[in-house]
């Protein structure tokens, strides 16, 4: 059985409590390392964690309002185009800190009949929106944890 949204919310919630002064404390030399030219440095990390905000906003909104729309996006080019290695770090957490308050909160007014309406992947597979608010804070929490331990 899934988490209800509020849970979730809740959730992503906390985690905007807890994680940006963590953020902080990382050096900025440790927040920009790349392990290796093909791999994301911290920075970048959550760079992307604001692509999937933004890329699952869409998902959570347009999915209570379309019938099965398809949302996906090219995770390594969206990282690269927005240069985020070269980002001001404050920015960036501001920014991930505003945008999932933002999501928190229109996860917390899910229906529980729009939990049930349904997305389609790159693949054309269907997922509902109660299995995306889910997958949502998972992806979250494993990217969280290659910045910070918390």
């Amino acid at each position: 059985m899934l988490p209800s949204p509020q849970s979730v919310a809740n959730r992503i919630n906390y985690l905007c409590d807890l994680l940006p002064d963590k953020f902080r404390l990382i050096p900025a030399e440790e927040f920009s390392f790349k392990p290796h030219p093909d791999k994301w440095s911290r920075k970048e990390i959550l760079g992307h964690l604001l692509d999937s905000a933004a890329n699952n906003h869409q998902r959570f909104v347009r999915g209570q309002l379309e019938d099965t729309p398809v949302i996906f996006y090219q995770q390594d080019n969206w990282v690269r185009v927005q240069a985020y290695q070269s980002a001001n770090v404050a920015l960036l957490i501001s920014c991930w800190v505003s945008y999932n308050r933002h999501l928190a909160h229109v996860i917390s007014q899910l229906t529980p009949e729009n939990l049930k309406k349904q997305c389609r992947d790159k693949d054309g597979a269907a997922v509902t929106l109660a299995f995306l608010i889910e997958d949502y804070v998972q992806h979250l929490e494993h990217h969280l944890k290659q910045i910070t331990d918390y």
